[in-house]
């Protein structure tokens, strides 16, 4: 769920029905009746007594179990839900390993399809016995490409089969006209995790191990002169990098709609041959599409016609290597871990193989993560999950604590001083159009289709990929499916400004971020600022852009919008003060989206629990007062321990703050936290008044 980069890309829900008795005695019971944190919610042997609240509230509440954890060998963090995704990691792996075992003749249904997938993926020795023979056919057509044109062709093709691109296809509804989808085309190019990998000296270490790594993915599969060519590839995709926007650059909705016909993008960025590329994408007879970063386009297009084109074509084989990799053999495995899991994650171990199984069956968050979902069954693997571990009273809760935080946030908008009613009118109809999507989907992703077979774990990925691929181009320009969900419902939660929705999906809702046995500000500090925090999102810095229809669209007054980005500018500079790793500070205009929707919902939370006690005082237990109780639950939320290495990617690339800085950034901007533990002048974390960043 989590608000953090995990180590398994947004949270593999990975196993067991017949799991063993070590899986039990390590797994708590969610159906106990009890707490997940005994006695009431909150993990209270976490807290560091040696320090005070007032001056490090996240060291306070969660120190002591920071001192305590060892990062696994196998993650680049620790963190507070790793014995809840255990948990679902154990259901996942039965359920999968279940289907594999019962079947008796081809993969029909969607659970026999994924269970033979996982099968397929399992079988290590048919796996090691065929090399790179999977994707000769991708490698042979690289090779045998006589020409740009013919590379173009083949970069569109990696949409549905190994390989990369220079820039990326995908299709949304259309900002411009909300009740259709449109084609949108965006940068894309590198290998590295942010083009500040490539720029700055201080990753020359990284683009050392990266050079290494593409020439040993191309020694792999005999591709001539593999270290010069290396060299060559990583010196093409710097270009790229610098032509480029960056991270927080591509974060701005209105400037990165830009609408061209095809001949418009021709003329716009001549040194690419868009018509192959469409048709290699499969969507040649599109005529209008959505440019993202225009700037960047013909910069990246004059890159590609002057490189050389066997370096480009020792681009495009790397590519189709290293998105193979984890399908293939053992040497192309321990390749892509020695690079991207050790030099960029800081991990010492590689995820046992029934992980990595389960990450080519399941996925990660498509949304924080399109390739993580590439080639998968995860709606499959959602529809068994849900079936056999979601409760329909969870939905039924959640839906209802839904409806109590948007009515918390009509409140707060109602109340704004520094908005203009006319701005309040427009913001409390978007508000009221959310579509709420709680638990799983309404209708079943439809893998009738897709062929599975347990011998061809490439071919596998390769259909699949087919499939969704073919899915999403036949509906372009169509009307909009305003029920899809854009994520399984075993992965995370969103707020996607392209249909205006909220989605809380299934196995989030598991103790300890949402559980039943717990105190009441417990769970509003948990599983209630998770949904506030979403809530904002559709007003945030970029979501703001977009109107109740879901259309880009001003509804602003010019004198609200600047009081707007006022006090985000503000909100931004005070985290922007907040290093990370040495040298590495918080990037304000990449991460602001979720740095304002982490202060708007955990306010929202906090009204929707005083407004749930009628005006009755709230217990105290342990000692703690409930307004104690909640702030103390938002800060274990964040609860992790990060490998340096990871801990720097994430600060370049993540929309997130790191997390520590989540709670250290937020509180002080909240009033009913010092009224809570009573911090005053003098007191570290205090704020004056008048420095208190208030938006929503």
């Amino acid at each position: 769920m989590r608000y953090f980069t995990s180590s398994l890309t947004g949270a593999l829900l990975i196993a067991c029905l017949a799991v063993s008795t070590a899986w039990s005695q390590a797994v708590p019971d969610q159906n106990s009746g009890k707490p997940f944190f005994e006695p009431f919610g909150l993990d209270l042997s976490a807290i560091d007594k040696h320090t005070r609240p007032q001056d490090d509230f996240y060291q306070y509440v969660n120190g002591a179990w920071i001192a305590r954890t060892m990062i696994p060998a196998d993650k680049d963090q620790a963190e507070v839900d790793d014995l809840t995704q255990d948990r679902l990691d154990a259901q996942i792996r039965g359920l999968l390993e279940g289907a594999a075992n019962d079947q008796h003749g081809p993969a029909v249904t969607p659970a026999q399809k994924a269970g033979a997938m996982y099968a397929a993926f399992m079988d290590a020795d048919h796996i090691e016995s065929l090399g790179f023979s999977p994707i000769e056919p991708e490698i042979t057509a690289v090779q045998s490409a006589m020409d740009r044109t013919a590379l173009a062709q083949i970069m569109g093709k990696s949409f549905f089969e190994f390989g990369g691109s220079i820039f990326t296809v995908s299709v949304y509804i259309d900002f411009g006209d909300p009740q259709h989808y449109a084609l949108y085309l965006n940068q894309a190019g590198l290998g590295m995790p942010d083009r500040r990998y490539y720029l700055l000296e201080e990753f020359a270490g990284e683009r050392r191990g990266y050079q290494a790594y593409v020439g040993r993915l191309l020694t792999l599969v005999k591709w001539p002169d593999p270290a010069a060519s290396a060299k060559a590839v990583v010196a093409f995709e710097r270009r790229i990098a610098e032509a480029s926007w960056s991270a927080a650059e591509q974060r701005n909705a209105v400037k990165s709609f830009n609408p061209m016909s095809v001949a418009e993008l021709t003329a716009f960025a001549p040194g690419f041959p868009w018509q192959e590329f469409l048709a290699g994408a499969q969507v040649a007879d599109v005529q209008r599409m959505v440019v993202g970063e225009k700037s960047a386009f013909p910069k990246i297009a004059a890159v590609f016609a002057d490189t050389p084109l066997e370096t480009l074509k020792a681009w495009c084989a790397f590519n189709v290597v290293d998105r193979a990799a984890p399908y293939l053999s053992s040497p192309f495995v321990t390749a892509g871990f020695e690079f991207r899991g050790k030099t960029i994650e800081g991990r010492a171990k590689i995820f046992p193989r029934w992980k990595r199984g389960i990450l080519a069956v399941s996925g990660g968050d498509c949304v924080m993560d399109a390739s993580s979902c590439f080639g998968t069954l995860n709606f499959a693997v959602g529809q068994m999950y849900v079936e056999h571990y979601f409760p329909a009273q969870t939905k039924t809760k959640v839906e209802s604590l839904v409806t109590e935080l948007k009515a918390a946030f009509k409140r707060r908008i109602e109340q704004l001083s520094w908005m203009s009613a006319t701005t309040k009118q427009e913001a409390l109809k978007k508000l009221d159009a959310y579509s709420v999507k709680v638990g799983f989907p309404e209708h079943s992703r439809d893998y009738t289709s897709v062929e599975i077979r347990r011998d061809d774990l490439a071919g596998d990925v390769r259909r699949a990929a087919a499939a969704d691929w073919k899915r999403l181009v036949e509906r372009s320009g169509g009307p909009v499916d305003w029920s899809e969900w854009h994520i399984p419902p075993q992965v995370n939660d969103s707020y996607n400004g392209f249909l205006n929705d909220v989605v809380f999906a299934a196995a989030d809702l598991e103790p300890p971020f949402f559980d039943p046995a717990a105190d009441d500000a417990v769970n509003y500090g948990s599983i209630g600022w998770v949904i506030g925090h979403e809530l904002t999102h559709g007003f945030d810095d970029n979501g703001r852009a977009y109107d109740d229809t879901a259309a880009l669209r001003d509804w602003w007054t010019p004198e609200d919008a600047e009081a707007f980005k006022a006090r985000a500018s503000n909100l931004g500079a005070q985290f922007a003060r907040f290093e990370v790793v040495p040298g590495v500070h918080i990037d304000p205009g990449l991460t602001m989206g979720e740095n304002i929707a982490d202060l708007g919902g955990l306010l929202i939370a906090l009204d929707a629990y005083h407004a749930s006690l009628h005006g009755k005082p709230a217990p105290v237990i342990s000692g703690l007062t409930g307004d104690q109780r909640f702030f103390m639950s938002y800060a274990q939320t964040f609860r992790v321990k990060v490998r340096t290495a990871k801990l720097r990617e994430a600060a370049l690339s993540d929309v997130h703050s790191a997390a520590k800085f989540r709670v250290l950034g937020v509180l002080p901007n909240v009033d009913g936290w010092y009224e809570a533990f009573d911090v005053k002048p003098g007191d570290r974390m205090y704020r004056p008044p008048a420095e208190r960043v208030r938006i929503w």
